[in-house]
């Protein structure tokens, strides 16, 4: 095996773009929430086994703040990525950002934390490679899940 005993962020980051349709919005022409959680899952879920080399299954899905509306034809693009990682687990920060088609202007809508646990070919708990935080913003959010597990 040649797998990594560590990895950057950026090594298994994960940049993913929707349409937001019709039958993605409710009766107010914006995104289903439940359909924006579908998308984070899987953008989430592509960054963590993109960083362990295994399938991987959600452990928690946090939290998930809605900041402003995405509407009917909007590009939604999230961009997820590791921000911490312990013997099994990851966790994953989703940034989502809408871009409005008619003008490109792009907002911040949402931000979601994850949590991931790699599996083995029995489906129990893999071993992950270690989180090397490059850029201070990821020292920041690293060290912050670290004093959240001293807690």
């Amino acid at each position: 095996m040649n797998e990594k005993l560590s990895k950057t962020p950026k090594e298994s980051e994960v940049e993913m773009t929707e349409l937001v349709l019709p039958n993605d919005t409710n009766l107010l022409g914006n995104l289903l929430g439940g359909r924006l959680m579908h998308w984070i899952d899987i953008a989430a879920a592509m960054a963590a086994s993109r960083h362990s080399n295994k399938v991987v299954a959600t452990r928690v899905m946090e939290q998930i703040d809605f900041k402003i509306p995405i509407h009917m034809g909007d590009i939604v693009i999230l961009k997820a990525r590791l921000i911490w990682t312990g013997k099994t687990s990851m966790r994953v920060l989703v940034k989502v950002f809408r871009e409005d088609l008619k003008n490109g202007e792009k907002s911040l809508t949402n931000e979601a934390f994850l949590t991931f646990v790699a599996l083995d070919e029995e489906k129990q708990p893999a071993v992950v490679p270690t989180l090397l935080p490059e850029t201070a913003e990821e020292k920041a959010l690293f060290q912050k899940e670290e004093e959240k597990r001293k807690k």
